[in-house]
């Protein structure tokens, strides 16, 4: 597991994040530089042209900006076409809530569309929301979420326990019978 304290150290306090302009040079056509971006209107305006890889841009604004700015972005990024963009704004969820320690309303409401289950594309935004959100802020169904989550865990370990004592039983017995 990562330690949150350590993590928010390396990547800074979120209230000293400001969003400025950006001075690299931005390549929509092929992503590069995009997780520089620090600037909403970038993103707003490529959004409105249409520019391919703004899941990828999205990922940036969670790392550059105040969670406010970036939220309604990474919300919108959500509902993009392309799947693999799509994902990437899922990431970027999961990111803001690294680096953030918390999510906003519509985030969660975002991730609760998607479905926390195993299949889902949200699942390892919900899982770092579960992890670097204290519990006492997480909403009453990623609260529940996680506690069936952590019941599966244990059930699923007792059941490979079980089945990791039988098949040495099975071994040990094997060995004693290829001995006489």
């Amino acid at each position: 597991m990562v330690d949150a304290h350590r993590f928010l150290a390396e990547f800074g306090d979120p209230a000293e994040r400001t969003c400025t302009v950006v001075t690299a040079e931005l390549d929509w056509e092929s992503g590069e530089g995009l997780l520089g971006i620090d600037n909403p209107a970038v993103w707003d305006a490529a959004y409105e042209r249409g520019e391919r890889h703004l899941g990828t841009a999205v990922i940036g604004l969670a790392f550059n900006c105040p969670l406010e700015e970036a939220s309604p972005r990474i919300v919108r990024a959500m509902r993009l076409p392309d799947v693999a963009q799509r994902g990437f704004a899922y990431t970027a969820a999961g990111t803001a809530a690294r680096l953030n320690g918390e999510l906003t309303p519509e985030l969660y409401a975002a991730l609760r569309a998607a479905g926390p289950g195993r299949g889902s594309i949200a699942v390892n935004a919900v899982d770092d929301a579960m992890t670097f959100v204290p519990f006492r802020q997480l909403p009453l169904w990623l609260k529940g979420w996680k506690i069936a989550s952590c019941v599966l865990d244990k059930l699923e370990t007792w059941r490979l326990e079980a089945s990791y004592a039988l098949t040495d039983a099975r071994e040990a017995l094997r060995r004693r019978r290829s001995r006489r």
